[in-house]
């Protein structure tokens, strides 16, 4: 962009070259007319030049361009490759005696630039000629030294920067000031730029060194610092006009997203702790292709968040990201948090209906579409929100908003988790995985994703899920799924069942037992079970119910049964467990304990009701046929006596 520029602009410096030559012997017309000629023989367009020429000769040598307008290639339908309203330019007098060219300032105003390149490499800057490679005619021939050519002031105000792309958005940059201090022909320059592509300042300042040689092509020591939305990055190193860059990138946004949009690109909403602020150090490479690799990378993402290791980035339409990256403890709440935080009616698992239940902010996973690619991720802990792992190694992969999380080897809760977690938000947001699990500490776990801590003992479990809405509240009322849990030896706190079994009161105490064991389906936010079986010493206890997973709460019946007794009868006592999580009432169901414990003695009764009540029957019956054959009897005796 800059060597093209230079070159338009040194399309300018041959007006007053030629204005020079003809300086006494031409009216400006007619050097406006010769100069356009000489534009078009270098650049292979047309040039107008509709406005007048004027000079200056004292005591800088000087001319004022108007109207000045050059084509573009004939493939594009843009419209002309520049124009601008005005233009001035200024020469030292005594270099120029002595064969040196050494403007003293530049000045275009307003001017603007369509740029266009195809996907076959056609580029609308690429100037030829009719041999091919376009040269200044002159009088001299082509072994002839060139002329030495400095600028030691370059302003450019109020500009206006049209870049098309096939198979890319348009970009329009407008209010664009450049600055170019050159004082040494051999020397460093000095580029100071703004524009305005979303509104709002980006500033752009680049000390370079050996500045005529970079215009050339040749890679020189470059010191750059771009400043966007309230951040900044800054890159030292090496540079050249083909985009290749080597050299140490420092990169600090407090928004990622402010920055983004201030440069006129796509914003991105990415959650607390990934990315939403950066703090970036690295070893930069950018070849001319624009891919891009960095090493020995060091980035604070937010919440504590902290990433080390090396990316690649293929930078041409949707970055295409390789990474191998190493953590901490990583904080990912952030990926099922409300963009709203927890401020304003969310709430934890363990808070309860009291609360509000889950949070109903809308969750913004529009930074899924960020990029695609493989990311491999060590940590040393990783806190999902409702769900805490230990040392972990997963592989990320997203594909066009789609991120899986594969965990290989995860230390969680006391024991291990296999399996994947899935955010999913192309067309709409859903989440979903299926994990499995071996000696799992079932206190600490049930209380991270259920607010439950009643229930202790290492347990293996198998668990697959599917949630689909824009909030937590959605998808946890959403969710369907199926699973099994099995603990070895544990306790139940909260819950005696000797007392229970004793004095059939339920009150405070624990119970421990050998064995537990359970599977359970999920649909629409309920988990149902219906097979729990509870093995201890002297009892074991089955139940059956409903835990609402999207209401927070429960309906759950738990029996225990006394197995041996003195006449070898189990005694059952039903327990109901009811209400919110935070508080649910567990209280013995009467009804059920009479039905289950008197069964034999009620069918007994029943029995017996139902033979009384047909021996009755038959009474009434034959009462009523006896009185019927004694009433007829007498009736018949009568008529015929």
């Amino acid at each position: 962009m800059i060597k093209w520029i230079f070159r338009l602009l040194g399309a300018v410096v041959l007006v007053i070259i030629v204005a020079i030559g003809a300086l006494f012997l031409l009216p400006g017309e007619r050097v406006a007319q010769v100069a356009a000629d000489q534009l078009r023989v270098i650049t292979g367009r047309d040039v107008q030049i509709n406005g007048d020429v004027s000079m200056t000769f004292w005591p800088v040598l000087g001319a004022n361009v108007g109207g000045l307008e050059v084509g573009n290639a004939e493939w594009s339908e843009q419209g002309p490759m520049l124009t601008a309203e005005n233009a001035s330019i200024g020469v030292e007098m005594g270099p120029l005696l002595g064969g040196e060219i050494r403007i003293t300032h530049i000045r275009a105003q307003s001017p603007t630039i369509r740029l266009q390149s195809k996907s076959d490499g056609r580029a609308s800057w690429q100037f030829t000629d009719a041999t091919g490679e376009a040269q200044i005619e002159t009088e001299t021939s082509p072994e002839t030294e060139r002329q030495a050519l400095s600028i030691a002031k370059l302003e450019v105000t109020d500009a206006t920067l049209i870049y098309d792309a096939e198979g890319a958005d348009v970009i329009s940059y407008s209010n664009v000031d450049l600055t170019l201090d050159w004082p040494d022909r051999d020397g460093p320059a000095k580029i100071d730029a703004k524009l305005e592509p979303a509104g709002t300042p980006v500033t752009l300042t680049a000390d370079i060194a050996g500045f005529g040689a970079f215009l050339n092509g040749d890679p020189q020591v470059v010191d750059a610092v771009l400043r966007a939305g309230g951040g900044q990055a800054t890159l030292i190193g090496d540079a050249s006009l083909d985009g290749a860059v080597n050299g140490k990138l420092a990169l600090n946004m407090p928004s990622t997203d402010g920055f983004l949009k201030a440069l006129g690109l796509p914003g991105a909403a990415l959650p607390a702790g990934l990315g939403q602020s950066v703090d970036l150090g690295a070893d930069l490479t950018l070849t001319r292709d624009r891919a891009l690799s960095l090493r020995n990378l060091v980035a604070g993402l937010g919440a504590g968040n902290a990433l080390r290791g090396q990316v690649d980035v293929s930078l041409n339409g949707v970055p295409q990201v390789n990474a191998s990256l190493n953590a901490g403890a990583l904080d990912l709440k952030g990926l099922t948090q409300g963009s709203g935080g927890d401020a304003s009616g969310s709430s934890s698992a363990g808070s309860g209906n009291a609360s509000g239940g889950w949070s109903k902010a809308p969750i913004d996973a529009s930074g899924l579409a960020a990029f695609n690619g493989r990311i491999a991720l060590s940590a040393d802990a990783i806190d999902l929100g409702s769900l805490r792992l230990g040392a972990t190694d997963t592989v990320l992969t997203n594909d066009t908003s789609r991120m899986v999380f594969t965990l290989n080897n995860v230390v969680a809760y006391e024991g291990a988790l296999a399996g994947e977690f899935v955010i999913n938000n192309r067309n709409g947001l859903s989440v979903g995985g299926g994990l499995t699990g071996s000696s799992l500490q079932m206190q600490p776990m049930l209380s991270d994703l259920m607010g439950v801590n009643r229930l202790t003992g290492a347990a293996n479990a198998r668990m697959s899920f599917l949630g689909v809405g824009q909030s937590i509240h959605a998808i946890m009322n959403s969710l369907r799924g199926d699973g099994s849990l099995k603990i070895g030896r544990g306790t139940i706190q909260g819950l005696d069942l000797d007392r229970l079994m004793g004095s059939g009161t339920v009150g405070g105490g624990t119970t421990i037992f050998n064995e537990l064991s359970a599977t359970y389906d999920i649909q629409n936010g309920n988990l149902t079970n219906r097979d729990l079986l509870l093995s201890l010493a002297s009892y074991e206890a089955t139940g059956e119910g409903r835990v609402g997973l999207g209401a927070q709460d429960i309906d759950y019946i738990f029996t225990p049964r006394a197995l041996k007794l003195g006449d070898g009868k189990g005694v059952a006592i039903p327990v109901r467990i009811r209400g919110p999580w935070a508080k649910p009432q567990i209280v013995p169901d009467l009804s059920a304990a009479i039905e289950l414990n008197f069964e034999e003695e009620i069918k007994e009764i029943e029995q017996k009701a139902k033979e009384e009540v047909k021996k009755a029957e038959d009474k009434i019956k034959k009462d009523v046929e006896d009185k019927i054959k004694e009433e007829l009897g007498n009736t018949l005796k009568n008529l015929f006596d």
